[in-house]
């Protein structure tokens, strides 16, 4: 072959775009595809996104990445109609938002992107983006039916009694708290036991779905993202059962922001949740956001996790003066005690009591330290009941649930 041209190596074929006003303004998401793709990406700007979209060219590609921040929020028109093109068209898109307010990212969310990564990106967060884009979705999604979701028929029926669970301080137990407590309330009575459910709203770190070894599902974001349309089936057919007795919602496959919801949201899930189950157990996340105020005044008993240290003291103040500011319902709070002091830690139980007496609140529960078969319990994905029945951690929680089941059961015989 003597052309010089046949000497050249082909270029690369182009697998995916990124689309955003300067594509130099997200210098890590350029670090980012570069280490994915290598040369087998380009850049476009807003203006000449749609054309290239629209045009054949764009068959090849994979998935495309939108890249927005603050700036763009006068634009929402151009890049709507640049996602609804992209979807159209059949290519993925994935999300990058810095720094954009609740309700454009909302707006851009519900459109359809397949992907959310918020800017700075987190580390290895595009790759694990582009792997989900490169799975099954629809088969995926009817296995986990298959297999996890719930059964029973929507009847609306019930008037379920929530129970959202609040960690005061980084590691105090909360979620461990509120898996066992949901699974303890679904065995608490062998004929006829209630219905329970489990719903993790932490939608940036929830681990529900880790401590039960459940898969996150697109359609619990799905959900989030149109609760206006939301109805008790799809509600229902977004959770997941854990061993055929407990239905729980877990967090969603991307780390979205807290503010992606707002309290009209939240209401209306939870009222579904109230209409469908008799115990609505809420793992809520450790900031206190917009929609807080809304679980706090649908909630029966809200519990307030706390360990037996300054950064629990301060922050319990620091809770109970602000709602007592805001004028919400406090009294509602239930500080739980974690990792207590042992019967014979005479020192630690008077570190609790003074605990109490400084910041004028009462422990409604003490629950001892689990040890390490908490963690092992949490790392094997099953409740401490079926891994360490007699761990005194789980009994006491078993106790609680028994508790709640017991005024439940006289509050409904009391209004018949």
């Amino acid at each position: 072959m003597s052309s010089v041209a046949a000497l050249q190596p082909e270029a690369a074929p182009i697998r995916a775009c990124t689309i955003s006003r300067d594509v130099s303004n997200f210098d890590l998401l350029i670090e980012d595809m570069e280490a994915e793709l290598g040369e087998s990406w380009g850049d476009l700007n807003f203006g000449d996104a749609m054309a290239f979209i629209s045009q054949p060219d764009a068959d090849s590609l994979e998935f495309v990445a939108i890249a927005v921040d603050g700036h763009d929020e006068n634009d929402l028109t151009r890049i709507s109609g640049i996602i609804t093109t992209a979807k159209e068209r059949g290519i993925k898109i994935i999300l990058i938002a810095d720094e954009v307010s609740p309700i454009a990212l909302h707006t851009l969310l519900k459109l359809g992107a397949d992907g959310f990564v918020p800017y700075p990106l987190p580390e290895n967060a595009l790759h694990e983006a582009i792997e989900r884009l490169g799975q099954m979705p629809a088969a995926a999604e009817m296995a986990d039916t298959a297999v996890h979701a719930p059964t029973f028929k929507s009847k609306g029926d019930r008037d379920g009694v929530i129970l959202p669970v609040h960690g005061l301080v980084g590691g105090a137990g909360a979620t461990t708290f509120a898996v066992n407590l949901a699974w303890e309330l679904a065995n608490v009575q062998k004929d006829n036991p209630p219905r329970v459910c489990l719903l993790d709203l932490n939608f940036q770190f929830g681990s529900v779905s880790t401590y039960l070894d459940l898969p996150r599902r697109e359609s619990v974001y799905e959900m989030l993202s149109d609760t206006a349309s939301l109805d008790a089936d799809s509600f229902i057919q977004s959770m997941l059962t854990f061993n055929d007795k407990l239905s729980v919602l877990t967090a969603p496959a991307d780390m979205l922001p807290l503010d992606i919801v707002s309290s009209v949201d939240i209401n209306r899930i939870l009222d579904l949740a109230r209409a469908n189950f008799d115990f609505v157990v809420v793992d809520m996340p450790g900031a206190i956001v917009q929609w807080s105020e809304a679980v706090l005044h649908q909630a029966h008993v809200y519990f307030a996790i706390l360990r037996l240290d300054m950064r629990s003291a301060q922050n319990a103040l620091r809770m109970l003066r602000a709602l007592k500011s805001e004028e919400l319902p406090y009294e509602k709070l239930r500080f739980v005690l974690n990792r207590s002091p042992k019967f014979t830690d005479l020192s630690g139980k008077g570190r609790a009591k003074r605990l109490a007496e400084s910041l004028d609140i009462t422990l409604e529960a003490q629950l001892p330290d689990g040890a390490y078969q908490v963690t092992e319990s949490n790392d094997h994905g099953l409740p401490l009941a079926e891994t360490a029945a007699k761990n005194p951690l789980r009994k006491e929680i078993a106790r609680l649930a028994k508790q709640l089941f017991d005024i439940s059961k006289a509050a409904e015989s009391a209004k018949a």
